[in-house]
Parts: structure tokens; C-alpha cells; sequence
């Protein structure tokens, strides 16, 4: 089990941005220092801000370009690898318009859009938005990887450590929060000739532990400027046999993931992390990102991990579709499709899902794919059934809010 990220975040209306990066970097520097020589590897240190619309001049876009790059600079020489800015709003249209100029001119600014909100609904409008903004980011690299930073967001919450999704509350005071890669142990226990309750148990059991230790080591580092948010136990993988959700999936209900049984052991996954007791901050739900698993992104090559699956067990408690390979060519219409899919998912079951996109430039369903990038694997491009939302619901260019489900009884 490792920190992926220790994630600090601010309000640049509330506190001096230079200043306030700078404290905060000396505290994220410090507790990864005290963290490493306790033996936890950190492999990260992030900064969110609030929602770049609510402190940015949107009229002006070179002026904001420069704002960031002011940011992303001082992120970058107080010891951040990455600076997220939030996500463009449903109340401010127009700021949809720069996330293009963002992902082009940065390289270690992360960006996000909501889809839905839960007090505005969903929005079609900002669906096709989305749609195009996927679809123009991956022409910006001839590789298509510019969408690793970039997420549509539904009913997000403020506060999530993972990046692209992460950002702060307005009028807040600066906070941090950890984000934990913890598919390891997952995979460790539930591969154990032990019954699902006593798997259940000793899973829950660790990660109390390792979150109890965290909060002896990180207590001391505080101080009266910055509130410590909590832990988001969401899986996390990295790529290799060893620390994969997808192999820990397969061990507790589905001899290969996609076939029948793998709904319900993603469901008995999630259902034990919601059971657990410690300070919550994000999804601490499951995160199935195809790319950055060795066994997801296999199952996605050989075609028997599809992308209704992974709709599927978003419905059961997952964070979404995450760094989703999809052919070169498609379409703005069938990204906003599945767009809308996660989104009306979301708004029935009143539960934050994100959406992270990545078309292939030149590649076809079931091409093998691979960047060069330590935290993916090799995996095969997946196939997106060619349709589109009909074009008398979506062709209008007025915003169109469609208030939230109310969750079955």
C-alpha cells in the first residue's frame, strides 16, 4: 500500500495564490519526508485549486492562460508534480471554451467539466460540450494522451485527492487529503483461502490500520493553516501483476472479468469499503481505470471487458469510466452518448461518476495500444457501439437542464 498522491487545495478569491502555494508546498514536502522515512512511499504531491471560473477572468482568455501558467510555475518549484484547476461549470457556460487552451498549453495542468450537477441536473448542452472537447484533445498529440488530463464530471463533489476530478470548495480555508494505491493489498487477501466475511474483515482491518498510522504521522506535520480532509481508499492500481483490482475482481467472483459474476463481485468489493472507519474524503469507492491495470487493460485487448461492463459496475459503486482507450475515430455524437449514459446513471442513483475518455488517433477497436507512461499498461482499444442521443435532443444550442432522478425506492 502506497500514498499516490498527497493532494493540498485552496481557494485563490480567499488566500494570496503565491503565498499560499508556497506554504503549502513546504507542507506537502515536509509530510512526504516524514511519510517516506516511516517507510510509506509517496509518489506524489498535487495542488487543486476552486473551480477556475470562480477566479478567473473568462472574457480574456490569454489573461487567464497567463494566471495559470503564474500557477503551474510556482506549483512546479515548491515540489508539486501536478496543479488541477477544477472543472468548468454548468453556471458559467463560457468556460467550457478554455479547456482546449488549457490542455494544449500545459503540460502538468489537469482540467475538468461538469456534466451534471445535483442542483442543476444534467446538462445536454454541456454533454456535447465535453464531446468536443475529447474529441479535439486527442488530436493535440499524436498519441491522443492530452484526455489523461481531462474529466467530464457528474455530481462531483469538492474535495476527491485524484486528479482529474479534484478540486477545492469555495470560501474554504486550504486543506489536504491522501490518496491511497491500495489494489495490492486487495489482491493479496481476497486470493487468501479465507471466507468472503473473514476476507471482508481483514481487508477493512488493514486499511484502518494503515489509515491510523497515517493519522499518527501526518497529525504532527499540521498546523492551524491547512484542514487534513481525510483518506480516499479507492483501489488504486498500478501497472503490474501484482497490484491490479481487475486480478482482485477475478478472484472474488468472475473467472474473467466481464463474464457473469463480475457485477457481483464488484459489488461485495464496494460494499466493504463503504463499511470502513476512517476520515473520508473523495470516492472510497471502486476505481477500475482499464489503462492503468495490467489484467483491465488485457481483458479490454481480448474484448471481454466492454465498456457496458464498465457502466455496469458503476452502478455498484465505481468512480466511472477512467482512462477509457476508444478508436481514433470516434465520433463527438457517440462521446456525448456515453456522456449522457454516465451522467443520467448518476443523477438516477444520486452518486458522483466521472468520465475519462481517451480515442486513439489512428487505432480501431481491438488494436493493441501502449504509451509510453509508467503508470499504464499495454492494453487494446475498445469498441463504442456506433450511436449517437437523437439530434432533435441535443441539436439546439440553448442549455436544457433535466432535473435529477429521485432514486428508486
Amino acid at each position: 500500500m502506497k500514498v499516490r498522491a498527497i493532494t493540498c487545495f485552496f481557494d485563490p478569491n480567499l488566500q494570496e495564490p503565491v503565498s499560499t502555494i508556497r506554504h503549502l508546498g513546504h507542507l506537502s514536502q515536509s509530510l512526504k519526508q516524514r511519510l517516506q522515512e516511516a517507510g510509506i512511499e509517496v509518489q506524489t504531491c498535487r495542488i487543486a485549486t476552486t473551480p477556475f471560473p470562480l477566479w478567473l477572468d473568462l472574457t480574456h482568455t490569454q489573461q487567464a492562460i497567463h494566471q495559470i501558467k503564474e500557477l503551474e510555475k510556482e506549483a512546479i518549484d515548491q515540489g508539486f508534480d501536478y496543479l488541477g484547476i477544477g472543472p468548468a461549470l454548468l453556471t458559467h457556460p463560457i468556460s467550457y471554451a478554455l479547456v482546449i487552451p488549457v490542455l494544449d498549453q500545459f503540460l502538468h495542468t489537469f482540467v475538468a467539466a461538469q456534466i451534471a450537477d445535483p442542483n442543476l441536473g444534467v446538462s445536454l448542452k454541456a454533454l456535447r460540450a465535453c464531446g468536443e472537447i475529447i474529441r479535439q484533445a486527442a488530436t493535440l498529440t499524436p498519441d491522443g494522451f492530452t484526455n489523461l488530463r481531462f474529466a467530464a464530471l457528474a455530481n462531483v463533489p469538492s474535495g476527491t485527492p485524484f486528479f482529474p476530478a479534484a478540486y477545492h470548495a469555495a470560501g474554504h480555508s486550504p486543506a489536504l487529503a491522501l490518496a491511497i494505491e491500495s489494489a495490492d493489498v486487495v489482491l493479496e487477501i481476497v486470493s487468501q483461502p479465507l471466507t468472503w466475511n473473514e476476507k471482508r474483515r481483514v481487508l477493512l482491518e488493514r486499511f484502518e490500520a494503515f489509515a491510523t498510522n497515517l493519522t499518527t504521522l501526518i497529525t504532527p506535520v499540521l498546523d492551524t493553516q491547512a484542514t487534513f480532509a481525510g483518506y480516499d481508499f479507492s483501489p488504486a492500481p498500478f501497472p503490474s501483476p501484482s497490484c491490479s483490482i481487475g486480478a482482485a475482481l477475478e478472484h472474488i467472483g468472475a473467472s474473467r472479468l466481464g463474464s457473469i459474476g463480475s457485477l457481483s463481485a464488484a459489488a461485495l468489493l464496494a460494499e466493504t469499503l463503504s463499511r470502513g472507519r476512517w476520515l473520508r474524503s473523495g470516492f472510497n469507492g471502486l476505481m477500475l481505470p482499464v489503462l492503468e491495470d495490467t489484467t483491465l487493460a488485457q481483458r479490454a485487448l481480448e474484448g471481454t471487458l466492454t465498456i457496458k461492463d464498465l457502466l455496469l459496475f458503476s452502478a455498484v459503486c465505481g468512480t466511472g469510466l477512467d482512462t477509457v482507450p476508444l478508436p481514433g475515430n470516434t465520433s463527438v455524437a457517440q462521446l456525448t452518448a456515453l456522456l449522457a449514459d454516465l451522467a443520467f446513471l448518476s443523477a438516477r442513483l444520486r452518486k458522483p461518476l466521472t468520465a475519462r475518455l481517451m480515442p486513439i488517433p489512428g487505432k480501431d477497436a481491438g488494436e493493441p495500444v501502449q504509451f509510453d507512461f509508467s503508470y499504464f499498461a499495454p492494453g487494446g482499444v475498445m469498441a463504442l457501439p456506433s450511436s449517437s442521443l437523437s439530434e432533435g435532443l441535443i441539436a439546439n444550442d440553448e442549455d436544457i437542464f433535466l432535473e435529477s432522478f429521485n432514486a428508486p425506492a
